[in-house]
C-alpha cells in the first residue's frame, strides 16, 4: 500500500523528488507517514481537506478489502 500512495502524492505535488512515504505497525494497523516540501503541503491537502480525505478514503476502502487498518499522516519538518 505504501507504494500505490506514494504514486498517488508524487502524481499530485509540483516536486515529486521531494516526497517520502514511510510505512510502520503490525499485521492489522498500518500507519503511513507522508512528508511532502513545504510548498507541496498545502496541495496535497487540497480544498477545505478534500484531496487528503480523498485519498483517506481510498486506503480505507482498501483495508476493508485486506483486513486491515490504514492511517495516513502528514508529517511537517
Amino acid at each position: 500500500m505504501k507504494e500505490a500512495v506514494e504514486k498517488i502524492v508524487k502524481a499530485l505535488v509540483a516536486e515529486p523528488d521531494n516526497v517520502d512515504v514511510a510505512e510502520s505497525g503490525d499485521s492489522r494497523n498500518v500507519r503511513i507517514q507522508v512528508r511532502v516540501g513545504e510548498n507541496d503541503m498545502g496541495r496535497l491537502i487540497g480544498r477545505e481537506g478534500r484531496t487528503i480525505k480523498a485519498i483517506r478514503c481510498i486506503l480505507f476502502y482498501a483495508g476493508q478489502k485486506q483486513g486491515k487498518r490504514f492511517q495516513l499522516d502528514l508529517v511537517e519538518d
